[in-house]
């Protein structure tokens, strides 16, 4: 983790960040709220953080790495599972009142105390190998469609199917430990637009008569997501000559995909020539984004990231944790765009759409 001291506000974040900018999009409570009783939203989020702990527990107890791994897992469950009982019953205790941010941190620092850094590592290893076996032909479907808009709409579908390989969700950990994820039915898959949140036809509009000079992707996951999701979108960018800045966890948490492990992916993608399918990276650069949970406050981030993204004029946020749980409704000064599938029943609900809907919203910078 950076020290407190080297994290910053990203640039471009609508000013005053104080009255502008919150990190949550769903509200945990208000103002009016008894701070001494915990509202029904906050029992409703710290019952879905209980019912994802047998999962990580799984995880963690297999964890090959860590001496007596089913002993500090057992431990891990026994810990996160007496915190969040208690904020049930007072939601001041533990750094409370507790928000999305606050369940996902108190769950990292339990792991990393009892020596789980990564219990993703293997299956992480697993999906990126398989997905960069998929890479080219993902590719290659894409770069046959000559109709730009349809192959705009293809690549965003892509990032919706590989969004998917999400075992933050314990739905979805336990549909992937049945049949893992096939990306290109996935793909066929998606419920039919319009979406809860769709402005891609606004979005299409602008990418025909606009080409951005530099732009800052917040990614996902790893696997299907970044290689066959973000990966071929992010190639498409720079065909179109523009720079491309990818934002990565600083540290592992869940199975997203980290800064060093981005490194490796894309240097096994590139050929001899140092391209990606053709396609000149010279404009791709990576960044840590200084952060280590699967979601991502904006007032927080690495000096190296603000300073690369500090000219960018549009900002992409990637997936559920920081495009929809955090960040729905951040503005920007320049253009944004928050893509990611809903995975959980109880964003569904906030947003008054369908579990596994998808949430495509652009919107052009704040003058």
């Amino acid at each position: 983790m950076e020290s407190e001291s080297e994290m910053v506000a990203f640039p471009l974040l609508l000013t005053p960040i104080e009255s502008n900018y919150r990190a949550c999009t769903i509200p945990y409570r208000f103002p009016s709220d008894n701070p001494k009783k915990p509202t029904p939203t906050e029992l409703q989020w710290i019952d879905l953080f209980l019912s994802s702990i047998p999962s990580f527990k799984k995880r963690a107890e297999s964890d090959s790495t860590v001496p007596d791994a089913p002993v500090r897992a057992e431990k891990f469950a026994q810990r996160y599972g007496e915190i969040l009982e208690d904020l049930k019953k007072d939601p001041e205790s533990h750094g409370g009142p507790p928000d999305c941010i606050l369940l996902c941190r108190l769950r990292e620092l339990i792991l990393r105390e009892l020596g789980f850094t990564d219990i993703f590592k293997k299956v992480k290893e697993e999906e990126n190998a398989k997905a960069i076996s998929l890479f080219k032909d993902v590719v290659q479907l894409n770069d046959a469609i000559e109709d730009e808009a349809k192959r705009l709409e293809n690549l965003v579908r892509g990032i919706f199917a590989g969004n998917i390989f999400d075992l933050g969700s314990a739905e979805l950990a336990e549909v992937f430990s049945r049949d893992g994820m096939s990306f290109l039915a996935s793909c066929q898959n998606l419920v039919p637009r319009p979406w809860v949140i769709d402005d891609l036809d606004t979005f299409k509009v602008k990418w025909s008569k606009k080409s951005w000079k530099k732009v800052v992707i917040f990614v996902d996951n790893s696997g299907a997501d970044i290689i066959l999701g973000i990966l071929p979108f992010a190639r498409e960018l720079m065909r179109r000559g523009t720079q491309v800045v990818l934002a990565a966890n600083d540290m592992p948490s869940i199975n997203d995909v980290t800064y060093t492990e981005l490194i490796e992916i894309i240097a096994k993608l590139k050929d001899e020539n140092g391209q990606l399918m053709g396609v000149d990276t010279s404009n791709l650069f990576i960044a840590n984004s200084g952060n280590d949970l699967p979601v991502i406050d904006l007032t927080r981030v690495s000096q190296v990231l603000a300073y690369l993204a500090s000219d960018a004029d549009l900002v992409v946020l990637e997936g559920m944790g920081r495009g929809i749980e955090t960040n729905l409704y951040a503005q920007f000064k320049c253009d944004s765009l928050k893509i990611g599938m809903v995975k959980h029943p109880e964003v569904a609900q906030f947003l008054g759409g369908r579990l596994y809907d998808c949430v495509f919203k652009y919107n052009e910078a704040v003058s």
